[in-house]
């Protein structure tokens, strides 16, 4: 499964370097991760992960295949 989750605001090197199992890029006032995900327990701990670090998650979506 490809993921797609969409945080406000522009994340720093540091923060992107936090999840190196995703790439990422950057659009107007947000920071787009994505990249493939094995399972739910992985889907929730990025998700427990952007939490942890104070990340808004504005929206998560699952990519076609």
């Amino acid at each position: 499964m490809h993921y797609e989750i969409r945080v406000d605001g522009q994340m720093s090197e540091t923060l992107t370097k936090a999840f190196p199992e995703l790439e990422s890029f950057v659009v107007p006032h947000q920071t787009v991760l994505f990249g493939q995900v094995t399972d739910e327990a992985q889907l929730y701990g990025l998700l427990a992960r952007c939490r942890s670090m104070g990340l808004h998650v504005v929206e998560m979506r699952r990519l076609p295949e």
